[in-house]
């Protein structure tokens, strides 16, 4: 998220907790949409932290603190692998044509043979890589590697997308109720039961 707040809205960035909280469950133009609360975002962030990703400015011209990335300078990116990253960061396997389109507001691509140069070169640092096309896909993705190789157990499974926590309450959600509506189809049949 400060990655691309940096490149498509650096007049706002640096942000406050406040703001990057905002900035990460923003509901327009995401997929997946996430619902974090401060101590999550905080939490992530000192984490980066420790990994020299990312860095808290105090004091200054600054009231609050406010958070920025060091991605570039500790991975040693340029900006349009820094836009690419960025976006496989927070959309999860994509293809070429869609980072193309969904980094347009960071890093303007000429062609898509631009963008898969730059996904070779990631490829070649071991920060990204090609997935095998997957049964219903017309178009190959590619996926970052920051979190680690990704295993064929959880491609076949399809587990490569991100959940996001809003889904997966949702899904909880879902099957209780479903529970409940058997319960009361349930007591609905004995009570009619008593006119028939």
């Amino acid at each position: 998220m400060l990655i691309e707040k940096d490149m498509a809205t650096p007049d706002y960035y640096p942000l406050s907790l406040n703001a990057l909280v905002n900035a990460c469950n923003q509901k327009t133009n995401r997929d997946p949409i996430v619902s974090y609360d401060e101590e999550t975002v905080s939490a992530t962030v000192d984490s980066l932290r420790t990994r020299m990703l990312s860095t808290v400015l105090t004091g200054g011209s600054n009231r609050v603190p406010k958070y920025g990335h060091r991605a570039s300078e500790t991975l040693d990116l340029n900006n349009r692998e820094m836009a690419v990253l960025g976006v496989l960061l927070l959309r999860g396997p994509q293809t070429v044509n869609e980072i193309r389109t969904r980094t347009e507001s960071m890093y303007r691509f000429d062609d898509l043979d631009a963008v898969e140069t730059v996904l070779r070169r990631l490829a070649d640092r071991e920060m990204a890589t090609l997935l095998p096309k997957q049964t219903g896909m017309r178009e190959p993705r590619w996926m970052h590697l920051l979190a680690g190789e990704v295993s064929a157990e959880a491609l076949a499974a399809g587990a490569l997308t991100p959940v996001s926590p809003v889904r997966e309450g949702l899904a909880e959600r879902v099957a209780q109720l479903e529970i409940e509506v058997e319960q009361l189809k349930a007591l609905f049949a004995e009570f009619r039961k008593q006119f028939d």
